[in-house]
């Protein structure tokens, strides 16, 4: 059983899993099993290139970051499982949470985020009632969204990065992430507000 789920290893989902990964150090944290789908091959990332990104140098491609990103999060947040090669065929609510069923495996968790890209060719069974045209893209090219409350789909069940509604902006999904993660964070800290900080 996992307290948090992660489907989705781009920008918003890895910048989620590091947040999270953070924690471990606060006692409303310590004990959190914490997992993330690292399903990257539809990722737009894969073929963006960065010169406008603050805190990284130009030139910097969205394929170089997806790597890094792992590597980041293995050796800062091992604890944090890393779940490769695994599409996600369905997530479905049950009396626990969340049943999550892949190509390969059948997960539980009490928290899901979903964090896979805005196209309309989502197979995800289980969300299906959740999907509308997104409101910050081009009509054209029929991208969704997951209707949502401040990441909020439904009790347990978040949504970050482009199909949480946001523009296809790297700076934009990584924080969307981030938000998502000290939301669920402040869940955990029993309502109280929580970011995490390293200082020098």
């Amino acid at each position: 059983m996992f307290d948090v789920l992660i489907v989705g290893g781009g920008a918003a989902g890895m910048s989620c899993a590091l947040v999270l990964g953070s924690a471990k150090s606060k006692s409303f944290a310590e004990d959190k099993c914490i997992g993330i789908v690292m399903h990257q091959r539809a990722s737009h990332l894969q073929n963006a290139l960065f010169n406008n990104v603050l805190g990284l140098a130009p030139g910097t491609t969205g394929a170089s970051i997806l790597e890094d990103g792992k590597r980041q999060l293995t050796h800062l947040y091992s604890h944090v499982e890393q779940i490769e090669d695994e599409k996600v065929k369905s997530i479905i609510k049950s009396s626990e949470g969340f049943i999550i069923t892949t190509n390969k495996n059948k997960y539980k968790s009490k928290v899901v985020v979903i964090a896979v890209g805005y196209t309309n060719l989502i197979t995800i069974q289980g969300i299906e009632n959740y999907i509308e045209p997104h409101p910050r893209a081009v009509t054209e090219k029929e991208r969704i969204w997951l209707k949502n409350n401040n990441h909020l789909v439904d009790e347990n069940l978040y949504v970050a990065g482009t199909m949480a509604g946001w523009r296809s902006q790297f700076a934009i999904a990584s924080g969307s992430g981030a938000q998502v993660a000290t939301d669920i964070l402040t869940l955990w800290n029993d309502g109280k507000h929580t970011k995490i900080h390293d200082k020098i």
